[in-house]
């Protein structure tokens, strides 16, 4: 908090606005985040996948039907 009031002496409608602000940052701060592994989301994939490619058979690949199939391959 910059030069904010101790929480106590706050009134209601500035604690609203104090975390309003705060979760705007928040949202903020993930949507960026997404965006950013969003764009590697080719490496990360190669590097998640990458036991199960070494052990299968010769000639043979991964087949997922839909994206969440990907993640339920246990």
């Amino acid at each position: 908090m910059d030069n904010a009031e101790p929480f106590d002496k706050q009134s209601l409608t500035e604690h609203l606005t104090e975390l309003r602000s705060c979760l705007v940052i928040s949202l903020a701060v993930v949507a960026l985040g997404f965006a950013v592994s969003y764009s590697f989301i080719r490496p990360i994939a190669d590097w998640f996948f990458r036991p199960l490619v070494r052990v299968l058979p010769e000639h043979k690949t991964l087949i997922f039907i839909s994206y969440q199939e990907g993640f339920f391959f246990i």
